[in-house]
């Protein structure tokens, strides 16, 4: 499975490192609280791919990092594309680090 642990992504963001961040939680989640990034719902993400970058990394994170796991994988498996991150623990783990 292809993950990022938290330290991983605040090191990319901290060396401005290329990448699109994708929220799949809910817009009032996303508005009340991120930390950057686009927010395209969970239920929308296969209508939605063509707003997210496809030359950089793609790194996808929701609450607690279960719902990012299972869209990597599915993303990965159906769209063929290989360059697609789950955040570790999500941005409960973010968060608390």
């Amino acid at each position: 499975m292809s993950s990022i642990t938290p330290t991983e992504l605040k090191a990319k963001i901290d060396n401005n490192d290329s990448f699109q961040l994708v929220d799949v939680r809910e817009d009032y989640e996303f508005e009340t609280f991120n930390i950057g990034g686009i927010n395209i719902p969970l239920n929308q993400v296969f209508t939605s791919l063509d707003c997210t970058a496809k030359d950089k990394p793609i790194i996808f994170c929701c609450n607690s990092g279960k719902k990012s796991k299972a869209i990597v994988h599915t993303v990965k498996r159906k769209l063929n594309i290989t360059e697609v991150f789950s955040l570790q623990g999500g941005l409960e783990a973010f968060v608390a680090e």
